[in-house]
């Protein structure tokens, strides 16, 4: 069987008639818990998983950027002296608003150099397993390298951030692209989204014989659109009620006072916010001193919080989480954005097909799409390949 590492290079030398001179990549991600914390300055726990995306590259001497892909049908070509948020759309402003941020984030100290660029990836689209954040990260180590930026991984993850939010349109925080960046195998990335403080912290899942399973909806939803800016526009217009610079600043013992100066939906949007940055906290400090088998009741509670608080699940969502706890999964959430993608379940290894079958039967029983599920596996963080 071919691998990714080979078809991109083959996909690669087909598109552009050359070899790649180096092959990076850089994994998805799944957010064990902490969910629209992040760009409230607050605390996320994610973990890199074992579904990548691949990026060939090899230097040009025109000052031309042109990059194509095996999901998108038209490659994009640009020279670099205009690359601007403004010029870039459709799937190519992912890796080109990264040559843009990289090159605004160095001010001219990179030694820009014109490239070709291939894409390939068995990330799933629209999962909430941060797609886009593994191209960002791939595209970002392979540039840094290519233009000798020196750049550390939590500046990458910056220039992926920022290419996001500038080039794409999408409002979101730092946690993706610090999690593609900086995972390690069977460890999450505890991270402080104000400090940008990173610490790996063992999970335990492979010693306890857990698997979490990714239950993808195929509910498709998109950050650029009205829901996930609405949030955090109520997230904003809370802290601002509130008097504090972020959410992150508002406590348990504050909620009493939030819920008298804020209307109903806003106060239920700041409780998710300050509940689940406690939940974070709480997750990690459970991990080391009982392990992985204890932390379910967090990842109900997280979930609970969303459908309710936040009001960001499905009925398909929600009715996964459900029947995985049934069948004997000891936690399971939606994960990611919201509005559709995927459920996780933090299941016994000896229970997966039994949790897998009966979030399919439910499925088909209340006539939804049927589901994708798969085990994923925190896996190691962008790294060249060849």
């Amino acid at each position: 069987m071919i691998d990714l590492r080979t078809e991109t290079l083959q996909a690669f030398a087909a598109v552009y008639g050359t070899e790649a001179a180096s092959l990076w990549s850089a994994p998805g991600r799944v957010n064990l818990i902490g969910e629209h914390t992040d760009y409230n300055d607050g605390y996320v726990f994610p973990f890199a998983i074992d579904r990548r995306t691949f990026a060939a590259l090899a230097a040009r001497t025109d000052g031309v950027a042109r990059v194509a892909s095996s999901f998108a049908a038209e490659a994009a070509e640009i020279p670099l002296a205009d690359l601007a948020p403004e010029r870039l759309s459709g799937w190519s402003a992912y890796p080109l608003g990264v040559a843009w941020a990289l090159r605004e984030v160095t001010a001219g100290r990179a030694e820009e150099i014109g490239f070709d660029l291939f894409i390939h990836s068995d990330v799933p689209v629209g999962a909430g397993l941060s797609s886009s954040a593994a191209i960002e990260s791939a595209v970002a180590v392979a540039l840094d390298d290519l233009w000798d930026a020196g750049l550390d991984r939590r500046t990458l993850a910056r220039v992926g951030q920022l290419a996001e939010n500038r080039a794409v349109g999408a409002p979101t925080g730092i946690m993706d692209q610090s999690a593609s960046l900086l995972g390690e195998q069977d460890a999450g990335v505890f991270l402080d989204c104000r400090t940008l403080d990173a610490e790996v912290i063992p999970l335990g899942f492979e010693a306890a014989d857990l698997v979490l399973l990714v239950m993808d909806t195929h509910v498709s939803h998109s950050h650029a659109t009205g829901g996930y800016s609405a949030r955090r526009a109520s997230c904003e217009a809370g802290a601002q009620a509130l008097g504090v610079e972020a959410l992150r600043d508002v406590t348990l013992a504050d909620l009493p006072r939030a819920r008298d100066l804020l209307d109903d939906e806003t106060f239920r949007r700041v409780r998710h916010v300050v509940t689940e940055n406690e939940r974070v906290l709480d997750a990690v400090r459970t991990l080391r001193e009982r392990g992985p088998l204890a932390i379910g009741d967090l990842l109900d509670a997280s979930h609970r919080s969303m459908r309710d608080d936040f009001e960001i699940s499905t009925p398909e969502l929600d009715l996964a989480v459900e029947t995985a706890l049934n069948a004997g999964a000891l936690g399971a959430r939606m994960t990611g954005g919201g509005f559709g993608g995927a459920a996780i379940a933090l299941t016994p290894s000896d229970h997966v097909s039994r949790v897998s079958h009966a979030v399919d039967t439910a499925f088909a029983e209340h006539g939804y799409a049927s589901p994708t599920i798969f085990p994923v596996r925190a896996s190691a963080g962008a790294h060249r390949e060849a």
